[in-house]
């Protein structure tokens, strides 16, 4: 679990860690903007390849790569599934589920699957941002772009207390286990219910005391966050090179998909 969501990858050495996380943080959103926009399958295989080539060639764990992409699967097949049995078309096959005619349209696979590859190429640039650029560094960011400084300083708290709330679950859960909580399937489901009714009365607790110890701190409704130094000319045009390139695959893709 520390491995799925932490960040200390990002404070390994690589060509990428010591590039400015402005420049990093352009270039994942420029090319996270362009999938979404994009009308063909090219242009988001392409991304998601490049993304997935860089992280291999940086060396970052395989196995800790596929369990940060395997957490949006879910939703992935979810979709997959409603355009598949739910746009009109030509029929593919019929899916007969309890007592109900599920049909697959060829139109609702095409439809399905381009909403699939956007979202893993998405991820896919998520999961690559995450391992070359600290969250508080990607923090101080959003603060130099102008985003709101109240959304950043909720943000930081999020991602600060994400981890203490799941080492007090992992401690329930742990406990759960030995009192034989997850011993066939319905005490199971009980034992989730119970875990996440507790985790989120400790998350109100805990913000609760966030909140007080703050306040005697000397918080004053915001929070102190460093200033980053002007952004290097080489990353300037390092940044500048790479979403140009992007732009020109877009359209690139774009055009194939007219003229087919």
């Amino acid at each position: 679990m520390f491995e799925l969501f932490s960040d200390f990858f990002t404070y390994r050495e690589n060509r990428l860690s010591e590039v400015d996380p402005r420049a990093k943080l352009v270039v994942a959103l420029t090319a996270i903007l362009l999938v979404l926009f994009s009308r063909g399958p090219a242009l988001p295989l392409l991304i998601a390849g490049a993304a997935l080539a860089t992280l291999a060639a940086l060396r970052f764990p395989a196995r800790v790569v596929a369990a940060r992409l395997s957490i949006p699967a879910g939703m992935v097949l979810m979709i997959l599934a409603l355009r598949l049995f739910t746009t009109s078309g030509e029929a593919l096959f019929t899916l007969h589920l309890a007592g109900f005619a599920l049909r697959a349209t060829r139109e609702g696979l095409a439809v399905g699957t381009l909403a699939a590859l956007r979202i893993f190429a998405a991820t896919s640039v998520l999961v690559l941002l995450g391992m070359v650029a600290p969250a508080h560094a990607l923090f101080r960011a959003l603060l130099w772009f102008r985003v709101p400084r109240s959304f950043v300083e909720v943000g930081l708290l999020m991602y600060r207390f994400i981890f203490v709330l799941l080492d007090i679950a992992a401690d329930m859960a742990t406990a759960q286990t030995l009192r034989l909580g997850y011993h066939g399937a319905a005490r199971s489901v009980r034992s989730v219910g119970s875990l996440a009714g507790a985790v989120l009365v400790k998350s109100l607790d805990q913000a609760t005391r966030t909140s007080e110890a703050m306040v005697l701190r000397g918080y004053a409704g915001t929070m102190p966050v460093g200033a980053l130094a002007p952004m290097p000319p080489r990353e300037r045009l390092w940044m500048l090179v790479l979403t140009a390139a992007l732009g020109l695959a877009f359209l690139a893709a774009e055009a194939t998909q007219v003229l087919r």
